[in-house]
């Protein structure tokens, strides 16, 4: 009772502090919630658009030889080696040295770190997306909520303070060996963890530790998993709903960016947040749109970042999308979501190999806690598999897997005692070492 009472109080709290300093949080809120509802207004979202490009021509650099009523779709396609190179001339000279920005910084997992500042109301709408996106998949401000993530640097870390307020405890997923889970799994035991949050891989290895050793979990709190950063299998997301018995609901998010979407409850797919962002599928090899159906790029202009505009960033990640319209309103749903266009695997006549094939290959087969697949050159691949080699049917995963990479694969398989974490914390489960595609 006490917990409960706790939670309302920081619920109802944060609200009548937002209220206090004019209550945009809950305007944001609102509006989100409503499109979330009923679709978000197709000529709001264009207005939005058209005031975006008309600040960005009018405020930098790089796009001051643009007119201001250039149509989306004729305004150049951005990635993060893009903006590294202009970065100072992206930057709006209304917000460039505005006190109340804030910098945000991608873990550098792909590339080299990039660092994107977001004005005042950016950030306002980011917690007012946070906070219904994440109700949405039964997380409320308040809730004791254990976030497992790579917590680096001063930007990541948080005071006691923060802490004490957002009732988080952070865990560190450098190390992701027995001992370091067994901590995990006591503490969100001991701490009464109602919400646990983090990268996909460190979450699964969470299951994976419980199910080892036969962990009761029957007196654990937790009733929301929220994965980011990283695809997780059905497999894995499912049987994670047996072993906790809630709801797990990946978030679609990056750093420069944001929360961006939610994945539905009744399959893989994600629900884009649609007030906050206007999403571009494009075609693999050009910038002209996908057909409906078609894996592409995905293409963001931010709704909301005004210091340093966001307008058609391809954020290296890829999808098949599906977008609905009635009313005058639109929703956008990512029917397949895959991670970065680098990691991506191709058969030996370079097309993309669903990683779902993988993934639920893999993680269906019996034996293994950890693998990685990895692509060496247009015709090789190599396996590695960690786990019980009595248990695995090595033949039977690849008899699985074989036929999708066509009939001059040679997949060898390797058994190893650990598959490696990245930098970033994370635990990659598709490498592509391919001169060839590496350079896509």
């Amino acid at each position: 009772m006490q917990m409960i009472i706790d939670e309302k109080l920081r619920w109802y709290g944060f609200w009548t502090v937002d209220r206090l300093k004019g209550g945009k949080v809950r305007k944001y809120y609102e509006e989100i919630r409503d499109s979330y509802k009923k679709g978000t207004p197709i000529d709001r979202t264009q207005e939005k658009i058209r005031k975006l490009i008309a600040h960005a021509v009018r405020t930098t650099e790089f796009y001051k030889d643009f007119d201001p009523d250039t149509p989306l779709e004729k305004m150049p396609v951005m990635n993060k080696d893009a903006y590294r190179s202009h970065y100072e001339e992206c930057q709006s000279s209304v917000y460039k040295e505005a006190s109340d920005n804030r910098i945000m910084y991608t873990s550098g997992s792909t590339g080299t770190p990039f660092a994107m500042i977001q004005n005042r109301n950016k950030i306002l709408h980011n917690t007012a997306a946070s906070i219904f996106l994440g109700a949405a998949g039964g997380y409320y401000i308040g809730m004791k909520e254990a976030f497992i993530r790579m917590w680096v640097g001063d930007h990541a870390k948080k005071s006691w303070l923060s802490r004490t307020a957002e009732n988080l405890i952070m865990m560190d997923c450098s190390n992701l060996d027995d001992e370091a889970l067994g901590k995990m799994v006591s503490v969100i035991r001991k701490k009464k963890v109602k919400c646990i949050i983090g990268y996909s891989s460190a979450i699964g290895e969470l299951g994976r530790y419980i199910e080892k050793y036969h962990v009761d979990t029957k007196d654990f709190c937790v009733k929301a998993i929220l994965p980011i950063s990283e695809s997780m299998p059905g497999e894995i997301r499912r049987n994670l709903e047996k072993i906790f018995r809630c709801t797990v609901r990946s978030w679609y998010s990056n750093e420069e960016n944001g929360i961006m979407g939610l994945q539905r409850e009744e399959d893989e797919s994600y629900y884009i947040d649609t007030e906050s962002y206007y999403y571009e599928i494009l075609k693999l090899d050009s910038d002209e749109p996908a057909e409906p159906g078609e894996l592409g790029r995905i293409v963001i202009t931010d709704l909301y970042n005004y210091a340093i505009p966001l307008i058609r960033y391809d954020n290296g990640d890829l999808a098949v999308a599906e977008r609905k319209e009635k009313d005058g309103r639109f929703r956008l749903y990512l029917k397949e979501l895959y991670g970065r266009r680098g990691d991506m695997i191709y058969d030996c006549k370079g097309r993309i190999v669903s990683p779902f094939v993988l993934l639920n290959g893999l993680s269906m087969a019996k034996g293994i806690d950890q693998y990685r697949f990895i692509q060496e050159d247009e015709t090789r691949y190599t396996l590695w598999l960690n786990g019980d080699k009595e248990q695995i049917d090595e033949k039977a995963i690849l008899d699985f897997i074989g036929p999708y990479f066509g009939e001059e694969a040679e997949i060898t398989v390797e058994y190893v005692d650990e598959i490696p974490v990245l930098n970033s914390g994370k635990r990659k489960s598709f490498e592509n070492r391919c001169e060839k595609y590496i350079k896509k």
